[in-house]
């Protein structure tokens, strides 16, 4: 059975960081593409990073050089490490293992951020 848990989410003020974590079970990140999605309330989710198998990044435009996606194989946990943060930031995040037609998603961890 694969798990995938999220934790690291919270409270912040602008301009302030963050490092969430997705650990994996029932599955291998290391030979999987991965991603972080969030969503708002009354909003469509939205992809905001992935990490292929092969190395290869991609940022939504919108928090392209404030955050950064990257994977620990040894531990199988992704991590999303969130700088700069606005208040638009807000929203569930979620992390998603894929490969072609399979993938899993998380279960979300809210990131507030608010003065």
């Amino acid at each position: 059975q694969v798990q995938l848990v999220e934790s690291g989410g919270g409270l912040v003020q602008p301009g302030g960081s963050l490092r969430l974590s997705c650990a994996a079970s029932g599955i291998m990140f290391s030979i999987n593409d991965i991603a972080w999605y969030r969503q708002a309330p009354g909003k469509q989710r939205d992809m905001v990073a992935i990490e292929t198998r092969g190395g290869m990044t991609i940022y939504g435009d919108s928090v392209k050089g404030r955050f950064s996606i990257s994977r620990d194989n040894a531990k199988n946990t992704v991590y999303l490490q969130m700088n700069s943060l606005k208040t638009e930031d807000t929203a569930v995040y979620y992390c998603k293992v894929f490969r072609a037609t399979m993938q899993y998603w998380g279960q979300g961890t809210q990131v507030t951020v608010s003065s």
